[in-house]
């Protein structure tokens, strides 16, 4: 049944009361239950959008039985014998309700319903006169008119709405297609940015990296002159000397960036690499306590992949949600599970997927974007290039990263962060064809 609602009053409704009225006026004129059938069958037009809103599974069945019990009622009064009443195609009415609101078999019975309650008639007719073959004849091909016309107006319907139906699927696909595109236009234009923000961060890299093993190497000898003469010179050395690691570690991390990265990819059960992460995260985090909750499915096929960078990448991400409930402690939340997602072309893909979930204070939904860029982060003393790193190096196994709201267990929001990383699993083929990456 169509589940659409028509507008509460339209033209055609108007052109239906209009044609009632004619009728109203037409001989027999005094016939008062002529009059008032005629009266309820333009109210129930009126009315009928309202009742299929408010009864939307039975309300079009109403409308057509009170539509045949009026039209039953109409030919009553509008002829000596009902039978022969000029008025009998007013069962057109609730034939042609029907064909708009039901399927062809629905249709079909309403219709003989109808053509039932027309006949109902004969009964009376045949007490008092003898019908001929030829009046049952007439009969017959009125019946038949009924079948026809609600035919006709159920095939028009039905083609209506298989058209609408097609005309939504393919809007939904445009839209889709359009999502893709602009996604594939954002990725692009990021690509661009990050090509051009690494080569820019190569070269810095290299200029600063010597100065500061000059100025490393200086403060170190300045340290051991000056160990025993002058305290307060002393300690000012050993500022040099630990700021200078620290911009080293800046640069290496550039480095880290802007350089293309070699992946020997093979197939490992991520499981490992993941507890190997979880492990070393855990085993120097000197704040405060963070319990690990692991859910991992069974049977989890082996994903293609650079054992190092992923256990890098896994780390990274691991070390910011230890960082986020650093304060009060929380909760670290892994799941793995197999998932299917589309690529690139749109093709459903088979595949791991890896959600990390933290109950630390989560990131503003307007950094949620922009995160994975360079220089982006949430974090005091953060310079930005962990998770670009992180992002390279899943693109670079072909897979996905994005970052959602983190949930209680339930499927209520909580506080925090996820990440949802997916890997596609692994082939002997596709293992073979890329037993080596240089991703840059």
């Amino acid at each position: 049944m169509n589940d659409a609602k028509r507008p509460a009053i339209n033209w055609m409704d108007v052109l239906w009361l209009v044609l009632l009225a004619l009728l109203a006026v037409l001989p027999p004129v005094r016939e008062i239950h002529k009059q008032l059938a005629l009266l309820v069958f333009g109210v129930i037009q009126l009315g009928e959008s309202w009742i299929v809103g408010r009864l939307p599974q039975r309300g079009p069945a109403y409308v057509v039985l009170l539509k045949i019990a009026l039209a039953t009622f109409l030919i009553d009064h509008t002829g000596e014998l009902a039978i022969n009443s000029y008025y009998y195609p007013i069962y057109f009415l609730p034939v042609v309700t029907a064909a708009e609101y039901f399927g062809p078999w629905a249709t079909l019975s309403w219709t003989l319903l109808a053509s039932a309650a027309y006949c109902s008639y004969l009964y009376p007719a045949m007490q008092e006169y003898e019908i001929t073959a030829e009046s049952f004849g007439l009969l017959g091909i009125r019946i038949l008119f009924f079948f026809l016309a609600a035919m006709v107006v159920n095939r028009f319907v039905v083609e209506n709405r298989r058209q609408t139906r097609r005309y939504q699927e393919l809007a939904e696909t445009l839209a889709e297609t359009n999502r893709r595109l602009e996604q594939a236009q954002a990725e692009a234009r990021r690509s661009e940015r990050l090509a051009a923000l690494g080569q820019l961060s190569a070269g810095l890299a290299h200029e600063i990296r010597n100065p500061l093993g000059v100025i490393k190497g200086s403060a170190e000898m300045l340290t051991q002159k000056l160990a025993k003469s002058d305290s307060l010179s002393t300690e000012l050395a050993g500022y040099i000397s630990s700021e200078t690691n620290r911009l080293s570690s800046l640069v290496t991390r550039f480095l880290d960036f802007a350089r293309p990265l070699h992946a020997d990819l093979s197939p490992h059960d991520i499981l490992a690499v993941l507890d190997r992460a979880l492990n070393d995260v855990a085993q120097f985090w000197k704040g405060a306590l963070v319990r690990v909750e692991k859910g991992y499915q069974s049977a989890l096929p082996l994903v293609a992949l650079d054992e190092a960078l992923c256990e890098q990448a896994f780390v990274n991400i691991v070390q910011n949600a230890y960082d986020a409930m650093a304060a009060t402690g929380g909760m670290l939340r892994v799941t793995v599970q197999k998932s299917q997602q589309r690529d690139r072309n749109g093709d459903f893909v088979d595949g791991v997927e890896v959600r990390i979930s933290d109950t630390g204070p989560g990131i503003p939904a307007e950094l949620r974007e922009q995160i994975f860029n360079p220089f982006v982060t949430t974090k005091k003393t953060g310079v930005g290039l962990g998770l670009s790193i992180v992002s390279k190096i899943i693109d670079g196994h072909r897979g996905s990263i994005r970052i959602e709201t983190s949930s209680n267990g339930n499927g209520t929001p909580a506080t925090g962060a996820s990440f949802v990383i997916f890997f596609p699993s692994s082939s002997e083929q596709s293992a073979a064809n890329v037993a080596h990456l240089v991703i840059s």
